[in-house]
């Protein structure tokens, strides 16, 4: 036999309050004492009690849902901004609703409909590529939409990210600038923020009229991706002299790679890596990387998002947020205060 839920009422009975004090408290705690707070919640524990969401979201009131749309569950740059994101819907009485695309504007799209399907109050998408029909669903839907990791020009409502292509192209002219000639580029997966790197630095290969090595290929990262590419690309350029890599995972494969080919890092080849994940901190040597900073990126798009549903809206919509180089041994001083230099003048 089926166990009947506990309702509102249970609740308000065993704490001795009515039934609204109840309501006003799983909608926002904040909206009662702190005793009561208090009291309410230990009895939530004790029976088990789960809000139903079915009533709010077949009503048109608030789902009291965020949904957020991200690339990759394997990829752990997702779970700082997820971290960001969720430390600020829980203090506002939200939950976070989290689907996967795998980098595919197919399976966005899928998703996207799912997530109004439950009348969610507002979406944090992670790509900036979104099929036609995605973007004319999600302005019909008016609700706050947020684009984040990467800045976007022309977003669909709101976008808090990293100049992408001004980062590469400010990390490469840093390079040049401190005497490195011979630099190439590693990219993996091919996603639109990983050739947008790789346009950054073409850019400054160009401007500074020496010959690109860009090794794009559409496996997943991971370290032993990166030695095997450092590796080829070695043998065939015997005369490299530095390396930028698209993430963090392929820049320590290319380190572990250079360790076995005898070369002195940062003297015979400097490697730079990006998104500044905490395997870096413990590579010898130490690796340099663009920190991106995105628990804040999660923290601001969720804040930017309550604050637009309740009305007290009043800062900027598109937020270009900077990015640092993590100060490690894999580039020179002087490499590391140049690329910090133009890092400051062409990506802030």
């Amino acid at each position: 036999m089926r166990r009947q839920r506990t309702t509102l009422q249970d609740i308000a009975d065993r704490v001795g309050v009515t039934k609204m004090t109840v309501s006003r408290y799983l909608n926002n705690p904040n909206n009662v004492a702190k005793n009561t707070q208090k009291k309410i919640a230990e009895v939530i524990d004790e029976l088990g009690f789960i809000p139903n969401r079915v009533p709010a979201m077949l009503s048109k009131a608030s789902s009291k849902a965020i949904g957020v749309l991200i690339s990759s569950f394997s990829n752990m740059v997702f779970a700082d901004l997820i971290n960001g994101i969720k430390s600020v819907a829980k203090k506002s009485g939200y939950s976070v609703l989290i689907m996967h695309t795998g980098y595919s504007a197919e399976s966005e799209e899928e998703q996207i409909n799912a997530l109004l399907s439950y009348q969610v109050d507002a979406i944090i998408l992670t790509e900036e590529i979104h099929s036609e029909i995605s973007v004319k669903r999600l302005k019909l839907a008016k609700i706050p939409i947020v684009e984040v990791m990467g800045y976007v020009e022309n977003p669909i409502n709101m976008t808090v990210g990293v100049d992408t292509f001004n980062t590469a192209y400010a990390v490469t002219r840093g390079l040049i600038e401190a005497g490195r000639k011979n630099i190439a580029y590693f990219g993996v997966r091919l996603d639109y923020r990983t050739l947008q790197r790789q346009r950054g630095y073409e850019k400054a290969m160009h401007e500074a009229g020496l010959k690109g090595l860009s090794l794009e290929i559409q496996e997943h990262s991971n370290f032993s991706l990166g030695s095997s590419l450092m590796m080829k690309t070695y043998e065939k350029n015997p005369n490299l002299d530095a390396v930028f890599c698209t993430n963090d995972d392929v820049a320590v494969g290319a380190l572990f790679a250079c360790l076995k080919l005898k070369l002195s890092i940062p003297k015979d080849i400097s490697i730079v890596g990006y998104n500044g994940l905490n395997i870096g901190t413990v590579t010898e040597p130490k690796l340099c990387s663009i920190s991106t900073p995105r628990f804040n990126m999660g923290a601001l798009a969720t804040r930017m998002i309550i604050e637009k549903l309740t009305a007290k809206f009043t800062g900027m919509q598109h937020i270009k947020v900077p990015v640092q180089i993590t100060e490690g041994n894999s580039l020179t001083k002087h490499e590391y205060n140049c690329i910090k230099e133009c890092l400051e003048k062409y990506a802030s």
